[in-house]
This record gives structure tokens, sequence and C-alpha cells, in this order.
């Protein structure tokens, strides 16, 4: 039996994948960048820093400084998903039911810590959870699987007794490299046709509510 669950957060936790590319319309048109739209694809799941080299021209890195850059356009997203966020459906009766069976619960997200201390506190689920792993917390974000490591680490569980909730490519990669004992996949940010046929997730379910037998979910 499983005794940990493990949660990204975009895309997991809340649906945010088009407040972030509301973000990244407003922060991309004051700096001229264009053409971000492309390369905004390839880079869900990968952390904050390696996200602003992707889209952003050197020139401005060099200017403004990635970390600057990349807290700039987080505030813009937190006050634009403030007034409509909630968390996806049947999360928080998922939490409710895993906290009740005495499940560790922790956030490993590439996401940076102001980003997952937002999510918690609005959606109103910080309590469920023991541990927040996020971006800035690590050397290497996901695919690397060290934010999943240490998030089975800080439950104190070993990553194989541990059922990992992901989205993107990168973190399903980032929760097989750590050697995760389920990963189960959200149909939010890709289809359900590319989850199954492009990554190696165990289950891919719409939302939380399509989890009705915890028994299997923890086996």
């Amino acid at each position: 039996m499983k005794k940990a669950a493990l949660f990204d957060m975009d895309g997991t936790l809340v649906d945010n994948t088009l407040a972030h590319v509301r973000a990244f319309e407003v922060f991309c048109a004051r700096y001229g960048v264009e053409g971000w739209q492309q390369r905004l694809s390839q880079a869900y799941g990968m952390g904050n820093d390696d996200i602003m080299r992707l889209i952003l021209p050197e020139e401005l890195i060099h200017q403004k400084g990635v970390k600057a850059l990349g807290n700039e356009k987080e505030a813009i997203y937190r006050e634009i998903y403030a007034p409509e966020i909630h968390p996806v459906e049947g999360l928080r009766q998922l939490l409710e039911r895993l906290n009740g069976a005495g499940i560790h619960c922790a956030v490993g997200s590439s996401g940076c810590r102001a980003n997952v201390d937002f999510v918690l506190e609005k959606c109103r689920i910080g309590q469920w959870f023991e541990a927040r792993i996020s971006g800035d917390a690590v050397t290497h974000c996901k695919p690397d699987p060290e934010i999943y490591l240490k998030a089975a680490a800080a439950v104190g569980c070993d990553p194989a007794d541990c059922v990992v909730f992901e989205d993107a490519k990168a973190g399903i990669e980032s929760a097989r490299r750590a050697g995760a004992g389920r990963i189960v996949a959200l149909a939010t940010t890709l289809p359900r046709e590319v989850l199954e046929r492009e990554t190696s997730a165990d289950l891919v379910i719409d939302t939380f509510a399509d989890l009705t037998d915890l028994d299997a979910l923890l086996a």
C-alpha cells in the first residue's frame, strides 16, 4: 500500500494553464517579445528559469536578470488568476480521504514558492500538505527527479511508496526517474490521448472525481 501522495501544482492542483498564458501575453507585450507562444508550448512542467531562457531574448535576460524577470511574470499571473482560482474538481474530497487513510501529502512543483503558497492559500487546501517542495528549493527542476526525491524524503517515504499526480510530460518523466510507485496523469494541460500514447503514466484521469476507489489507487 502506498504511504504518500505527491502532487504537482500547475495543471494538477489547479487547471491554470490559460492563466499562465494570459500572464505571458501581458509580460511579453511589456518587453516587445514576439513568437513566444510556440516556445511556451514546449515548456510545460519546466522550472521558471528554464522557461524564461527558452522564451526571452538573451539581451533582455542579461539586462534584467532571469530571477527578476521570472518574479515579474509570476506577479502578473497571481494578479490575473486570484479572482477566478479554484481547485481541480474532486481535489478537496480526495485530500480528505487521503488524510483519513493516514496518507502523507506533499507538493512537488517546478513553480516558485510564492506561487505554491498562493495556490494552497487561495484554494484553502494548505492544511492537507505536510511539505511544499518548489522549483526554487532544488538545483534541477523537472524532468530531473530531484523535486520528487525531495518531496518523498520530506514526508519520510521511499518514492516507490508514493503515488504521484502530474499533468505534464516533464513532470511524469521526473516522477518516473525518481522511482515513483504509481503515476496518475490529469488530462488538463494535454489531451488524454497524448498522455496515454507519449508518457509512462500508469493511469490517466480527467479530474480527481474519477478516483472513486481509494484502495485501488493506493495498492
